[in-house]
């Protein structure tokens, strides 16, 4: 099966999953009940109250240190847009298949349009649609530039809507970079902002249809994001999990808030101090649920080095080795399926593939 084989409305009205989406039991186990995240309010941070700030920057420390996930509010973002941008995914997936298939992701690069991952993956597929679009800051627009090179200009607005969304979405980045840099103590407050400034992003829209047999199937499996921090926007219908307290535990959806995860590259960036968010998504037999994401992503050839006084004195030591985001993203594009183990199996990696240009 590959990605054009997988027509989800076909799908839906079959009696049964087909078993390439059944997932194993010990990932499909039901969830223990709801996660309480703080709620930061990031009014005070942006207009620049001392005070506020650092009450948000003590309850991200605490998240980060327990799960690495927590929900903001009051984040700047313009009036509308976040629901425009909800609203235009769901055009996009609306669209015929031949439509979308347009817009399919080439095998080895990141921008397109997949169903299931099945160009990848023959089993254990996810019960999804994406669309996933590299982002760049500067003078390009590069994410309304490549779907209208694939759709066409009859489909302008959903580059643009999708372009003006990653832009606000990458600003938002660099305010959490500060306020994540607050929350550490680090002297140089701005040390994540100034690290990532330079850096690339991934917007990714998923549309996750009815399923038949949600027990059996998921929108995504348990995994932890490989990037630096990922912001996602949910619709109102359930389906973001989280496994803390040794449990899967539902983040409800909230209006006007994004979550914000933790992921691989940030954590090896505090060396170890925040977790990186183990989390999944699950699907219902009735409704469809999209959410809209965006992850955080260092330029490609930058070291991955935390911050000085992370590895000072006589208990600290480096966590994990030097490694650049291209050599992270590659492992993880090379077959590897990113779950909890990611950073770790990555890391022993690099280090037997050095030992062994070294001897």
């Amino acid at each position: 099966m590959n990605s054009s084989d997988v027509n989800f409305s076909l799908l839906q009205n079959q009696p049964n999953v087909p078993a390439e989406f059944f997932w194993p039991e010990k990932d499909v186990a039901p969830s223990d009940g709801d996660l309480d995240l703080p709620v930061i309010d990031l009014s005070g941070f942006l207009n620049g109250n001392e005070a506020e700030t650092q009450l948000a920057a003590k309850a991200v420390r605490e998240a980060c240190m327990a799960h690495g996930t927590f929900l903001v509010v009051n984040h700047g973002f313009k009036s509308g847009l976040a629901e425009k941008a909800l609203e235009i995914s769901s055009l996009f997936f609306g669209l015929s298949k031949d439509e979308k298939l347009k817009a399919y992701r080439i095998p080895g690069k990141i921008s397109g349009y997949t169903a299931g991952h099945s160009q990848r993956f023959s089993s254990n597929l996810p019960w999804n649609e994406t669309l996933t679009l590299a982002f760049q800051k500067g003078p390009h627009q590069v994410v309304e530039e490549f779907l209208t090179s694939r759709l066409g200009n009859d489909r302008q607005e959903i580059g643009k809507v999708f372009q003006e969304f990653c832009e606000a979405m990458n600003g938002l980045i660099m305010d959490l970079m500060e306020l994540l840099g607050i929350s550490m103590g680090l002297k140089d407050r701005t040390y994540y902002r100034r690290f990532f400034e330079d850096g690339s992003g991934i917007f990714r829209c998923n549309y996750y249809p009815p399923c038949k047999q949600p027990e059996k199937a998921l929108g995504v499996g348990p995994h932890n994001d490989p990037t630096a921090i990922t912001v996602l926007l949910q619709d109102d219908v359930v389906g973001l999990e989280v496994f803390a307290g040794a449990r899967w535990q539902t983040v409800r959806p909230r209006p006007g808030a994004f979550v914000v995860n933790i992921g691989d590259t940030f954590m090896a960036l505090s060396n170890g101090n925040y977790k990186s968010c183990y989390h999944r998504a699950v699907v219902n037999t009735e409704k469809v649920r999209r959410s809209l994401v965006f992850f955080s992503c260092p330029r490609e050839d930058k070291t991955i080095v935390p911050p000085p006084e992370l590895v000072e004195g006589e208990d600290a030591s480096r966590k994990y080795p030097d490694f650049t985001w291209a050599q992270l993203q590659k492992f993880t594009q090379s077959g590897y399926r990113v779950d909890n183990t990611t950073l770790h199996n990555f890391s022993s990696w690099l280090v037997s593939n050095s030992d062994k240009k070294s001897t």
